[in-house]
């Protein structure tokens, strides 16, 4: 039997729908929570005063690229000619710090170069947006309220150690900073005051971005014993089920020999007790890796296989560059 809604129900539902506060408001209410947590009025009022909505970082939010790229074409934007000719040039400048921290973290500097470039092109693109708006801002959009205000939080905690200045403290618009795009929990985790100045400068001191990478490369479980991976070829008749990152899919390079896998020059694979992934970022027809854990690393670095293959290329290139130039690359 239908029964006709109440004026008090609509009105009920109307002011449901408006219950949401104003940004001002909203900002109050955030203030108000970080006095609880324990920060200073001091604090909150600086982080605070001028902060802004940016509808550039919830559009942004809103409407990632959807579009389909191929595991080549994103190799050759990633990772053109020049930047692996820039990668080089970074390498011998900073020869001395890289191998300082390579030897202390226990990885190949190779890498940290690797993600460096991959993540801001060497420390050019950090982003410009202030952190405190754009967590702010995104925290109020409301679809992943907790996540970023567990990130405005910890960048409170950044401002309130003295790692960086309010006017420097910038970074993308999802809140990700400095040379190295670490999100505020991740500086918390792993940032690291490499030259011991007190502070753990990720925007513009190279030793402590080179250090921040590293630690936590070594911290989520790299291995400077090994590589992070190699392109290999397949026989026609192979089973691709067997391909995937989960680690019950993961042989020794003896196994995969025994199904068919080679070398991308047909070569036997290295005669070596390591467990390895299959991993076909787009299908049987594009490239196709062995990745050992050092890869699985990676990826709690950014999720992306395409991303990971990307550190992965860079690193080799770089390799191979120095060995050509006669430049000591240690490790793997």
């Amino acid at each position: 039997m239908f029964r006709p809604i109440s004026a008090a129900l609509l009105l009920f539902c109307s002011l449901g729908a408006v219950a949401k506060p104003d940004f001002n408001q909203y900002v109050q209410n955030i203030k108000a929570e970080a006095l609880q947590q324990g920060f200073s009025q001091a604090l909150v009022d600086q982080a605070f005063a001028d902060v802004e909505f940016y509808e550039r970082a919830v559009s942004s939010d809103k409407n990632q690229p959807e579009f389909k790229l191929t595991l080549d074409k994103y190799l050759a934007s990633r990772v053109p000619d020049w930047k692996v000719k820039q990668a080089v040039e970074k390498y011998k400048e900073n020869k001395e710090v890289l191998e300082a921290v390579g030897r202390k973290f226990g990885v190949q500097p190779r890498f940290i170069v690797a993600l460096w470039g991959n993540e801001s092109n060497f420390g050019r693109i950090q982003g410009k947006f202030p952190v405190i708006s754009a967590l702010t801002t995104l925290a109020y959009e409301g679809r992943r309220e907790a996540l970023f205000k567990r990130q405005l939080f910890a960048a409170l905690t950044i401002l309130q150690e003295g790692h960086i200045d309010k006017s420097g403290f910038v970074g993308s618009w999802a809140g990700a900073m400095g040379q190295s795009q670490f999100m505020p929990s991740s500086f918390l985790a792993y940032a690291y005051d490499f030259d011991g100045d007190g502070k753990k400068d990720i925007w513009s001191n190279q030793a402590d971005v080179f250090a921040s990478i590293a630690n936590y490369l070594k911290t989520v479980g790299w291995d400077d014993s090994q590589t992070w991976g190699r392109q290999v070829t397949i026989p026609a008749d192979f089973d691709t089920k067997l391909s995937g990152l989960d680690k019950d899919k993961m042989k020794s390079l003896s196994e995969w020999q025994a199904l068919g896998v080679r070398r991308y020059d047909g070569s036997d694979l290295p005669a070596r007790n390591l467990r390895a992934s299959l991993v076909m970022p787009d299908d049987a027809k594009g490239r196709i890796y062995l990745v050992y854990d050092n890869f699985h690393t990676l990826m709690n670095w950014n999720r992306s296989t395409y991303f990971g293959s990307a550190v992965g290329y860079l690193s080799d290139r770089i390799k191979a560059e120095l060995r050509d130039n006669d430049v000591s690359a240690p490790g793997q």
